[in-house]
């Protein structure tokens, strides 16, 4: 599915490259994903000196690839390994500049991401090469020669101390998990390079979500409340619609099938489900499913691309808000199961991080 390249006000061109000594690039790889093997490793070695490639087995040793990232103050640090690795790392960096942090009020690197991922929700956002021919050789050699087009500022939704570009209850969690469920049962064999890709997440949602809820409840008693900043309602195109909303203000009371958060508009595989998340900054955009699943079935590919627009999705630009549901719902965190919660509050990070683009488009 072709991915259109994105254009937005948070995008601004990299300055000029400097005649000085070539910017220091480290390359972070998580040797547990699928696409990171030998060949991948011995190619980026050709490109990358030794002392700047590290390869992360555990959280732990990301840890220590984070101190080692900022104790040597590098100015760009590329993540291999899809969305869970990047929001991992960025997690320990922020953790560790932070006013506790070892390195509290060091700035954070400017991150790349190298498209070795499965979902490859942030990859797609700053417009990764794909790893045919010398795709993410390419980026990084772009990135050392400083001849990347631009950088991208994106904020993150944060969740229980921890930062994520999207959350969410209900639905989304279900389709996760039955994502892992079919990519389990059926992607092996001849159908492994399918059903490990968009093509899993489409037959999920279609073949084993959608069914589901055709037999089962879908609806939720479910009140979202506005934390203490105003917030706006967005029409189809993400215009704002009538005035502010009031700090405290209940933003919806009734049914959901789901309610999420994100600050950039992808989930995986181009899956554009918060299309309006980077039209505000400092805001993320909430999403509220009122739909009925023959609905989505018939409106599965609009609903992919962000252009399915129907009275019950209600878009909105917060800050802060709360949710609370009258049941346990299926929960996830930047695409990773988290188990079922009745309540959450999701928020924008204090802090925003700067991205390599590489489509250079404004």
């Amino acid at each position: 599915m072709l991915v259109q390249p994105l254009r937005s006000t948070d995008f601004r061109r990299s300055p000029a490259a400097q005649p000085s000594a070539e910017p220091k690039v480290a390359v972070l790889l998580n040797a547990n994903a699928r696409k990171v093997d030998a060949r991948v490793v011995k190619l980026l070695s050709h490109v990358v000196p030794e002392e700047d490639l590290f390869l992360s087995r555990s959280p732990l040793d990301a840890r220590r690839i984070a101190q080692t990232v900022l104790e040597r103050g590098y100015p760009t640090v590329f993540t291999g390994g899809g969305d869970g690795t990047f929001m991992g790392f960025v997690n320990e960096v922020l953790q560790q500049v932070g006013p506790r942090g070892k390195f509290a009020g060091q700035s954070a690197p400017r991150f790349g991401i190298l498209k070795l991922g499965t979902g490859n929700g942030i990859a797609a956002f700053v417009n990764a090469s794909s790893t045919r021919g010398d795709g993410i050789l390419n980026d990084v050699v772009r990135a050392r020669a400083a001849e990347v087009p631009g950088v991208r500022t994106m904020d993150l939704v944060q969740v229980d101390g921890q930062r994520a570009p999207f959350a969410g209850l209900g639905v989304d969690g279900k389709v996760l998990n039955d994502y892992i469920s079919v990519k389990e049962s059926l992607g092996k064999g001849m159908f492994k390079r399918v059903m490990s890709g968009g093509g899993g997440y489409f037959s999920a949602v279609a073949f084993k979500t959608v069914p589901h809820y055709l037999t089962s409840s879908v609806l939720v008693e479910c009140e979202v409340v506005n934390g203490p900043s105003e917030a706006y309602r967005l029409g189809a195109e993400g215009q704002a619609v009538g005035g502010p909303l009031a700090p405290g203000a209940v933003l919806f009371r009734g049914k959901l099938m789901m309610a999420a958060a994100g600050t950039m508009p992808f989930y995986g595989y181009g899956f554009r489900m918060f299309p309006h998340a980077n039209d505000r900054r400092g805001f993320l955009q909430l999403r509220l499913g009122q739909v009925s699943p023959t609905q989505v079935l018939a409106n599965l590919p609009r609903l992919w691309n962000g252009r399915w627009a129907p009275e019950g999705l209600h878009d909105f630009h917060a800050r802060e808000v709360t949710i609370r549901f009258a049941r346990p719902m299926p929960f996830q965190v930047g695409g990773d199961a988290a188990g079922y919660r009745e309540q959450v509050t999701l928020s924008v990070a204090p802090e925003s991080i700067e991205l390599l683009d590489f489509n250079g488009v404004q």
